[in-house]
């Protein structure tokens, strides 16, 4: 990587110097354990499956999310062998919902043959929304409520809710009250062609309205990442996604069938291994013509859905299930949406170390996000610059080098796919399946998330998980 210097820093990250604003006592007092003395089991994560991620517009386009989500639901319970009626409930999280099935946790479960008896409910926090699925079953679990739940995510991006422009919308409804031919006259006298302009979705934030991958391009300025160290990144990700599927690592995988399809689809058909030249050869996308951002070097529009079975140890003893790992941690962040949008990674790697005790030495596999190749490497600079960490994230020294030997093994998300409400349980998959084939101890999960925010896990591997 280049060397990078706190000189590049904009100056409106000094505030941090004198805010502390992470990492801070009041959160060190609301970090959460998974495993901690209050849980009379350890929770586990016995299995996890997801559907093959496609980019968005191809095989699943025909479908709805909900049924993306039951089909992940049903492979779950099909390679489990659990009899669906054990599961006590259900939490799945999404992104861009669809208003016809807006809880589509309930419609996903009902659809795929869980009892009606079987709550489930659905949650969002962006990227990291499946991660929120899982602690929120941790939650139930350690709190005693349930012994047996079913966290998941599904994102649907190829047939995403349009909306009519606002005025459209308030004509139309004035006029479903209209009680006389005159006043529809009188209504449809007002239209103007502008009300057809539809309100499209857009990948920005709220409170900024910038584009993530402009944000993405200011955090790899900032922290000296360059388009070639960006493009080697993405390629590193299309070939070892390619690699672990070949060997057959990506076992997380459920095989689905399409509607109107002839064959299953059994396979993420995003990776995509080019070459350097080619890599370089792309245009900016989003700052231009200089930016570093590419479509090779960000993760695509993405369909697809996950599902994980969590539960204690001790149920999972009784049902003659062999976990895979422990959930040890977990911790959220936030930070500023403007300047920090991307680095929910950096602030959630040490803050969830440290509730266990752990140093990055001590972790054997890491699997980050990768929503930009640039903003992994920022994440990545970061957590290894004692400026950054005295004077912006509040530490007393860096967190250090994560080795990259280690990063990522199995590709992610710029190589696999990122199906926004989805991805959590698939990095947790990952981690686990990793942790038992590279016999490791401890895995780091962590990932940025629109609006600020970040989450960081700690799993470790089961003395009887088996490959």
């Amino acid at each position: 990587m280049a060397a990078w210097r706190c000189s590049t820093l904009p100056r409106a990250w000094r505030w941090a110097h004198n805010a502390r604003a992470s990492l801070t006592a009041r959160d060190a007092s609301s970090a959460s354990t998974a495993s901690g003395s209050g849980s009379a089991s350890p929770v586990v994560l016995v299995e996890g499956v997801r559907t093959p991620f496609l980019p968005a517009y191809t095989d699943y386009k025909a479908m709805m999310p909900h049924d993306l989500q039951r089909l992940a639901l049903l492979g779950l319970i099909q390679k489990t062998g659990l009899d669906k009626d054990l599961v006590d409930y259900i939490c799945c999280g999404t992104v861009i919902q669809e208003v016809k099935t807006s809880n589509i946790a309930r419609e996903a479960a009902l659809g795929a043959g869980f009892s009606d008896k079987t709550p489930a409910h659905t949650v969002t926090m962006a990227c990291i929304s499946a991660n929120q699925a899982m602690t929120t079953c941790i939650g139930l679990i350690q709190a005693g409520v349930y012994d047996v739940c079913v966290a998941g995510g599904v994102e649907f991006m190829s047939d995403v809710p349009i909306r009519h422009s606002r005025k459209m919308r308030e004509l139309m409804v004035k006029s479903s009250k209209a009680k006389s031919p005159a006043q529809m006259l009188g209504l449809l006298g007002s239209f103007r062609p502008g009300f057809l302009a539809p309100e499209l979705p857009a990948i920005a934030e709220f409170s900024t309205e910038e584009t993530m991958g402009h944000s993405a391009d200011r955090l790899a300025a900032t922290f000296g990442v360059t388009r070639q160290e960006s493009d080697a990144f993405a390629l590193r990700s299309h070939t070892m996604a390619k690699e672990a599927f070949e060997r057959g690592d990506l076992s997380d995988i459920v095989p689905v069938k399409v509607p109107k399809k002839a064959q299953m689809v059994d396979r993420d058909t995003g990776i995509r291994v080019s070459n350097p030249e080619k890599l370089a050869s792309l245009k900016a996308a989003f700052v231009k013509p200089y930016g570093s951002v590419t479509a090779a070097n960000a993760s695509y529009l993405t369909d697809g859905a996950s599902a994980a079975l969590l539960m204690t140890e001790a149920k999972a003893r009784q049902l003659g299930l062999t976990p895979k790992a422990y959930f040890r941690a977990f911790t959220y962040v936030s930070q500023d949406p403007k300047d920090q949008l991307l680095l929910g990674p950096a602030y959630a790697t040490p803050k969830v170390l440290k509730q266990q005790g752990l140093s990055l030495n001590d972790i054997s596999v890491f699997e980050y996000h990768e929503a930009f190749a640039g903003q992994i490497l920022a994440n990545l600079k970061a957590m290894d610059s004692d400026w950054c960490a005295q004077n912006v994230m509040g530490l007393q020294s860096k967190v250090g080098a994560v080795p990259m030997e280690k990063l990522n093994n199995w590709g992610g998300s710029l190589s696999i796919g990122h199906p926004f409400g989805a991805t959590g349980v698939r990095l947790a998959m990952h981690t686990a399946n990793r942790l038992i084939r590279e016999n490791g101890q401890f895995g780091l999960i962590a990932a940025c998330a629109a609006g600020g925010q970040g989450v960081g896990m700690i799993l470790e591997r089961h003395p009887d998980a088996k490959v």
